[in-house]
């Protein structure tokens, strides 16, 4: 009996918890009702109306009075604006603009070409299409010829086959970065064009 009570206590501890800190989390920006720590704010009606600076029990007394919630939605003002409003409708809100924001946002990959000073022919045509099939996609495209060995001595050829690739593509792509040497790798970015 008493190993089943102490179980239950540590879950009931922890999901108390967890709820605590999911109201922190959700609440983190705004003060409502008695966590609002002024002596007198600027109070903001329920319909948008401005009511002027009143005292802090006052503008609690008068978000009571309409069954809503004193908000402070400007705490570093001087004296700190406090709005009327419900709390619970205006948090969901919130979080349905954030989540149709994040929809809206387009999310831009970086892929990666691999290319050698001494490439052939067929190669380069392929990874050419792929540069192409990325940047169409809307994705930038990463291209970068590898020395390795001596091959480090002849960078203009690595050069010169990046070049090549920017000029093959700049109906479709902008050269973000032009080809610099970074370590035994050289580098250019391409952007697709807007």
């Amino acid at each position: 009996m008493g190993a089943k009570c102490l179980h239950f206590f540590f879950y009931f501890v922890f999901y108390v918890g967890t709820i605590f800190w999911r109201w922190q989390v959700i609440n983190k920006d705004y003060s409502v009702n008695e966590e609002i720590r002024a002596k007198e704010v600027r109070l903001i009606g329920a319909e948008g109306e401005q009511i002027g600076i009143v005292a802090l029990k006052e503008a609690l007394k008068l978000a009571e009075e309409k069954n809503l919630d004193l908000v402070n939605i400007a705490p570093t003002a001087t004296p700190p604006v406090c709005r009327i409003m419900n709390f619970s409708k205006f948090r969901y809100e919130q979080g349905k603009k954030e989540k149709e924001a994040r929809k809206k946002q387009k999310v831009i990959n970086v892929k990666e070409v691999r290319l050698t000073p001494n490439i052939e022919e067929n190669d380069f045509q392929t990874k050419l299409r792929n540069a192409i099939k990325f940047l169409n996609a809307g994705d930038k495209v990463k291209c970068a010829v590898r020395f390795r060995g001596r091959e480090i001595t002849h960078q203009s050829i690595g050069e010169k086959i990046l070049e090549r690739i920017a000029k093959e593509t700049e109906e479709i792509s902008i050269v973000e970065r032009r080809p610099k040497l970074e370590g035994r790798n050289m580098i250019m970015i391409l952007a697709p064009k807007q």
